[in-house]
């Protein structure tokens, strides 16, 4: 099973990062209001994403991406994916 790593966009140029092993499911679940942080943010657009083989490698490249904090270090990554 593959895990990705994604970032979603919203029409306030905000971003939302997170891992998933399904893709669509999970943006359709961000749309939809079931997430907390984005419900009253959105709509929410998939603005990038990255294959994983496993969870924990996932998790990884998340977590270096959410303590980036910074917009222009975020796409620096995201542009050697």
């Amino acid at each position: 099973m593959a895990y990705y790593v994604y970032i979603l966009k919203n029409p306030d140029d905000r971003f939302y990062i997170g891992q998933t092993s399904d893709l669509n499911k999970r943006l359709e679940r961000h749309n939809s209001g079931k997430v907390f942080w984005t419900k009253a943010r959105g709509p929410w657009e998939l603005a990038h994403r990255k294959e994983f083989p496993d969870r924990s490698a996932a998790i990884s490249e998340e977590r270096i991406l959410k303590k980036l904090r910074n917009r222009k270090a975020i796409e620096a990554r995201v542009a050697q994916w």
